[in-house]
């Protein structure tokens, strides 16, 4: 993971669809009101949401990040959505559930999240996440159906979520924490995140990490959308500016 030292924001990723119950302005008031920094608007590829982002961060005082999730039936479907949107959007999620999905999702750098990788018939092995290491997309621990399930599926979700960190921990993969809101009254707090991954068999620190990285991505992504970036640690200066005009 990266060095967090000067990254202080915790930020909650909520699914957002146009005829959906909760508004991007309404998930955005509770997060802030819940003690998040920012907010992930993560609109379904099929299903956007138009919503002004500097008027919602100006009037709650919280970052607001627009990203698009892609839910695609296969590798085939998935790469062209990714086209279609990618230079569109600041955060792009691609969702696995399946095998093949999960490591196409992990061998693409144009895909900044493996979402709900444990979802359906989905596993993940060695070989997925150190290509998530080497292509740097981050997996996401989707703490919804902890949280949200009772019975078998929790426990299986458990169980998943074990697995998860284990091989993720071992090959210092990157990651990000979300607990999946799909309404703003399945908004969690951030201490209340910190407290569910103890019980879970996470560290308070490793679940900070995760909710901090959405903010680490936003910002990267916004850099290298900018005018100004040419490749990573190299920007258009003043001079350059000059020289083309």
């Amino acid at each position: 993971m990266p060095d967090h030292a000067d990254v202080v924001g915790m930020y909650e990723s909520v699914r957002v669809e146009d005829s959906g119950p909760t508004t991007p302005s309404r998930f955005v008031s509770s997060a802030a009101d819940s003690g998040f920094d920012g907010v992930v608007v993560r609109n379904r590829a099929d299903n956007r949401v138009d919503y002004d982002r500097e008027v919602l961060r100006t009037e709650y005082d919280v970052d607001v990040v627009d990203a698009v999730e892609i839910g695609a039936q296969d590798p085939s479907s998935a790469s062209g959505a990714i086209g279609n949107f990618r230079a569109q959007t600041t955060i792009l999620v691609l969702r696995g559930g399946t095998p093949e999905l999960n490591r196409y999702a992990a061998e693409s750098p144009k895909v900044d999240v493996l979402a709900a990788p444990m979802r359906g018939t989905g596993d993940v092995n060695h070989v997925i996440v150190k290509a998530a290491v080497e292509h740097d997309v981050r997996i996401e621990f989707d703490l919804a159906h902890v949280l949200r399930r009772e019975g078998g599926p929790r426990v299986q979700a458990l169980r998943g979520l074990r697995k998860l960190r284990e091989i993720v921990e071992h090959y210092d993969a990157p990651y990000v924490v979300s607990a999946s809101p799909t309404t703003h009254l399945q908004l969690r707090a951030p201490r209340e995140l910190l407290a569910v991954g103890d019980v879970i068999g996470f560290d308070r620190d490793q679940i900070q990490a995760g909710l901090e990285e959405w903010q680490v991505l936003a910002e990267r992504n916004r850099e290298r959308l900018s005018d100004e970036f040419i490749s990573p640690g190299l920007t258009r200066g003043r001079h350059d500016a000059d020289e083309s005009t």
